[in-house]
């Protein structure tokens, strides 16, 4: 298949896949949330019943330093004062001491701050997992309605490895937001308002500014580290691509023994890919020390603060134990804040490269108010002047101009390169031309709807490409729903039912990637049998009997010639021998049509075709000499 170059770009062309966004978009995360926010709030109920949750869980998690403090309390005679140590752990007063009540509600908040934390994850995950699989199933939709230029460019391990990314990293975007980041949010401001209600201001300013010195630290080191885990999402996407590349080209590599060379060029991005998550590593250790120091200096300092209260008088020892818990509470999930930012910061990236890729905009699209297409009566195919390039400086047709009369058979030939491809992809609209227009049934294909066009046209392609399923889903996926009987008679059609019926699982036979456990003439079989099970009004044969020997060639020609009575039919073909009985032959150039007539006309003209023709026959019969020997 020729690659395709790329237009001349203009604000509705795409950029190629991997590109770099236009500079006018605004690659920010809050602008990426706020992509992500719609999906969510269809489950709203959901979203608020959540928050609930998480606040409950939260209130009950600053509840139980404060019940503690109380039980601390409650068991100190003096009421937890250092100034009068008479209580005798061993008293049995102390179970009269001890109020029940308080041990209890104790162990209640405990309970409902796992209970509240559970039900918020199981009340969230529909709503993470709907939001997943919209985003997931709408950029699987919009990546096949993007043009054949765009995947033609792509490189599909890293697209791939992209969509996984973003699919996975809104999942840990809400996990670690929502789950973590904003709950811990919460439990500051509600601690913090109880030490500067219940004690003096300075244990609010120590723990605001251990916090914002914490933060600070956290989120500039791991700033400065997101280029290291950039590069390393680089490499591995490199190496998943060049993985998958060679593993869909296995044959090839096998034919030209470049098995080492594959190796050498995965295991180089694999070194990139090493040296890149060392220097991650060695930067998050230093991330952690650092913050491992500021937690302890803050911690001191509160600690600090709450002994001289209680050796004061001004506090008690339950005090000094809330205080110790509350720290604790705190720390604890900031100690994992680099972690939690880094991979919030990931996952917004992540999740930005899959709306970026959304984002690309179709180089075909219906127009707004586009209606189906109507050939029921007449499937006529007029190409109207057109011209065409992939790149604007190699023009590949040329003012090209013909009809194919409805139920008739047109033939196009020629030279290798001279365009006869494209006009199958131009009339699947898989390009809109530059110049001139392409109609069916006197409707432009620009006006009508690509769905339409394309269920009007039957294609068999010179390079045929199966699924990796059965034999029988790859034939009915020319109509999908078809039953078993009808799926045997497309295959008896294209003579290759005997074959499947030869194999030890017959319909249910695995092809392979690609089709590649079959042969080159039983794929292309495989392809005819599914054309002519989609049985549409217009049919497309592009070297449709390539791939065969000559014997089932002609059997098979037998079969497309009964197939395309009274159907409208253009056949591509480099072979003369197969378009001879075609009601117009033409002869493509460089783009251009240079003949054209029945293949007597032709052959009378003693022009281009005919040349064609001589130097066919004389090669068959070299052939049919060599083989006679």
């Amino acid at each position: 298949m020729r690659r395709a170059g790329e237009l001349a770009r203009s604000p509705s062309t795409p950029l190629p896949a991997g590109a770099a966004a236009a500079p006018g978009r605004a690659h920010t995360d809050w602008a990426t949330l706020k992509r992500l926010f719609p999906y969510l709030w269809q489950y709203k109920v959901r979203v608020i019943a959540a928050l609930l949750l998480m606040v409950g869980a939260k209130v009950a998690n600053v509840g139980v330093p404060v019940l503690l403090k109380n039980l601390v309390d409650a068991m100190t005679p003096t009421g937890g004062r250092l100034s009068a140590p008479n209580f005798q752990p061993g008293d049995p007063q102390a179970v009269l001491i001890v109020p029940v009540a308080l041990l209890l509600a104790y162990g209640l908040l405990r309970l409902s701050t796992t209970l509240f934390t559970e039900l918020r994850e199981l009340v969230f995950s529909k709503a993470t997992q709907g939001a997943a699989r919209s985003i997931a199933l709408e950029t699987f939709q919009h990546l096949h309605a993007l043009s054949l230029r765009f995947h033609l460019e792509r490189q599909t391990g890293g697209m791939t490895r992209d969509i996984e990314r973003g699919v996975r990293g809104i999942e840990s975007l809400i996990s670690y937001s929502l789950y973590s980041i904003v709950p811990t949010l919460i439990e500051v401001a509600l601690v913090l308002t109880i030490l500067a209600v219940k004690f003096d201001a300075w244990f609010a300013w120590i723990t605001i500014a251990a916090l914002v010195v914490y933060i600070t630290f956290t989120v500039t080191v791991t700033e400065w580290r997101t280029q290291f885990r950039k590069e390393a999402n680089e490499f591995d996407s490199a190496a998943h691509t060049k993985a998958v590349d060679s593993l869909l080209n296995y044959e090839t590599v096998k034919y030209f023994n470049n098995e080492g060379f594959e190796s050498s060029r995965y295991d180089k991005s694999l070194g990139q890919l090493r040296k890149a998550r060392l220097k991650s590593q060695t930067t998050l250790s230093m991330l952690n020390a650092g913050q491992q120091m500021i937690i302890a200096v803050g911690l001191v300092a509160m600690l600090w603060r709450a002994t001289q209260g209680v050796v004061d008088g001004r506090m008690t020892l339950g005090d000094l134990v809330m205080v110790n818990a509350f720290m604790i509470q705190l720390y604890i999930p900031l100690n994992f804040l680099g972690v939690l930012y880094r991979e919030i910061k990931q996952s917004l990236t992540d999740l930005d490269k899959m709306f970026v890729l959304m984002e690309k905009e179709r180089e075909v699209a219906d127009e707004p108010g586009a209606q189906p297409l109507a050939c029921q009566t007449d499937a006529t195919v007029r190409f109207n002047d057109v011209s065409f390039a992939y790149e604007p400086a190699r023009p590949i047709l040329h003012h090209v101009s013909f009809e194919i009369p409805a139920g008739k058979t047109v033939a196009v030939v020629g030279p290798s390169g001279s365009g006869k491809s494209t006009l199958a992809r131009l009339l699947y609209r898989f390009y809109d031309v530059q110049q001139g227009a392409i109609t069916i049934a006197g409707q432009d294909i620009k006006q009508v709807t690509q769905a339409s066009v394309r269920q009007a046209i039957g294609i068999v392609p010179q390079d045929t490409v199966l699924f990796n399923d059965t034999v029988e889903y790859n034939i009915a996926y020319g109509r999908p729903g078809a039953s078993r009987d009808e799926v045997e008679e497309a295959a008896r059609a294209a003579r290759i039912h005997n074959f499947i019926e030869s194999t030890p699982k017959g319909y249910a036979t695995m092809v392979g990637e690609r089709g590649l456990k079959l042969s080159g003439g039983e794929k292309q079989r495989v392809a005819i049998a599914r054309t002519l099970l989609k049985n549409p009004p217009i049919m497309i044969f592009d070297e449709a009997t390539s791939a065969l020997d000559s014997a089932n060639e002609r059997a098979i020609q037998a079969e497309l010639k009964g197939v395309a009575q009274n159907k409208t039919t253009l056949v591509i073909a480099h072979r003369l021998s197969t378009v001879v009985d075609a009601h117009e032959i033409l002869v493509l150039e460089a783009g251009r049509i240079i003949e054209r007539g029945t293949h007597q006309e032709l052959l009378a003209k003693a022009g281009r075709y005919a040349e064609m023709w001589a130097l066919q026959q004389q090669s068959n019969e070299r052939t049919e000499e060599l083989v006679a020997k």
